[in-house]
């Protein structure tokens, strides 16, 4: 007779076994191997190292994350060893109702996420203040030196001998935050980039004019697909971990050397200024910027001179819907999107043909550019390019504007970038 896939009596799940070893062959990182252990074993878990930072989570929440980390009731302790050498720390508790996992289930489980925290053990982790400060000073360019990059890389423990690739990482809360929020997104980023590249580093960098919070990691190593894993893994664990927040993720190319690493920043930058402009996507590759490509040495070289087109073209309408709420910018994007199809603009925005004329109109009496001619739909289509390389978020909102009435769009459909 066959072996039924559920078990009550020992709380076995084979498919959910099944999933941890897919996890482990599949290189898909710690978090995922843990939230296969914890559907295995119908438990919470969270998964330390030796220095008792947090490597992986699966929690119903942060008050249960929090619950974990402090042993509170009903969670127990499991040492992780490889070879009877201790890695780390499993605590797990299970979830009400759920039936205790048997004891053969449980050791097998411990000792696949054992085996996966030795895989990527990575030496002693420098100081915040110190990751922070290198990566800043790769990015503002403070660091041009290729022996000074690699000196002061190396006393982070990082080898950067075989090139890296830069990710930035930003979110945005939808919800009221607890304080402290920035750095529980750092904890989380830095934990799901390392759950795949093992030598990773991030850092929190702070910019006063940067809403959210802004993640900068560094991915040692030549392998382009172990960078497209770690941005990946870190969507899915700032997901998994944020709920209520909106994210976007840019990754550069690889940096051959270490010269090159002010560039691959400037190349993450650009992605993930992009892909916020993007309600569909989080994760983008400098490669898909297309046309935005293009922008990147003047962001580089001539900033202000970007900085003026943006002024000549699309900030009055940037000003003009902060102020009053209105969507002139997210018309403008459908307009073009829509090759200059009024229908399908309306279309798009769930609003009507009239209103979407309206706007236009307002568009060209506020910037000058009409968008019925080719030279001022180029020029609009640059300017929101240039304020996308440039960074500048847009927070525009339901349109108040005569002619709306019949056809008012809700807050989340315009605001494409706030």
């Amino acid at each position: 007779m066959s072996t039924p896939a559920h078990e009550p009596a020992t709380g076995l799940d084979l498919s959910a076994l099944e999933e941890i070893t897919e996890a482990v062959e599949s290189g898909a990182g710690l978090p995922e191997v843990v939230r296969a252990a914890a559907r295995a074993l119908d438990a919470s878990l969270i998964v330390l190292d030796r220095a008792a930072m947090v490597l992986a989570v699966a929690a119903r929440s942060p008050a249960d994350e929090r619950s974990l980390l402090a042993e509170g009731p009903g969670v127990e302790t499991l040492d992780l060893r490889v070879a009877d050498i201790p890695v780390g720390a499993l605590r797990l508790r299970p979830r009400t109702g759920a039936v205790a996992p048997g004891a053969a289930l449980q050791r097998l489980v411990t000792m696949l996420v054992a085996s996966e925290v030795e895989r990527l053990r990575a030496p002693d982790r420098a100081s915040e203040q110190a990751l922070e400060g290198f990566l800043r000073a790769l990015l503002d360019r403070d660091l041009r030196d290729r022996q000074d990059i690699v000196a002061r890389a190396a006393e982070l423990g990082v080898d950067l001998s075989d090139g890296a690739s830069m990710l930035v990482a930003r979110a945005h809360s939808r919800v009221p935050t607890e304080e402290g929020w920035r750095a529980r997104v750092l904890a989380v980023a830095d934990r799901g980039v390392r759950a795949v590249a093992g030598g990773a580093i991030a850092a929190l960098v702070e910019r006063g004019d940067l809403p959210g919070a802004e993640v900068v990691v560094l991915v040692p190593g030549a392998d382009q697909a172990l960078a497209a894993r770690a941005a990946d893994s870190l969507a899915r664990e700032l997901e998994s971990a944020l709920a209520g927040h909106r994210f976007a993720i840019g990754r550069s190319r690889v940096a051959s050397g270490p010269g090159e690493l002010h560039r691959a920043g400037s190349e993450a930058l650009l992605a993930a200024n992009v892909v916020e402009g993007d309600a569909e996507r989080v994760v983008l590759a400098f490669e898909e910027t297309g046309a935005y490509r293009l922008l990147l040495s003047a962001m580089s070289e001539d900033p202000a001179e970007l900085q003026r087109f943006y002024t000549e073209t699309v900030e009055p309408l940037v000003a003009y819907d902060e102020q009053y709420e209105t969507g002139l910018v997210a018309t403008v994007e459908a307009f073009l999107d829509a090759d200059g199809n009024v229908a399908g603009t309306a279309q798009r925005l769930f609003t009507h043909r009239h209103t979407i004329r309206y706007r236009l109109e307002r568009v060209r009496e506020l910037s000058g550019l009409d968008v019925g001619s080719t030279d001022g739909r180029e020029k609009l289509s640059l300017g929101l390019k240039a304020m996308r390389v440039l960074g500048i978020a847009h927070r525009g909102g339901p349109a108040s504007e005569r002619g709306t009435a019949a056809g008012r769009v809700a807050r989340g459909a315009l605001r494409r970038s706030d």
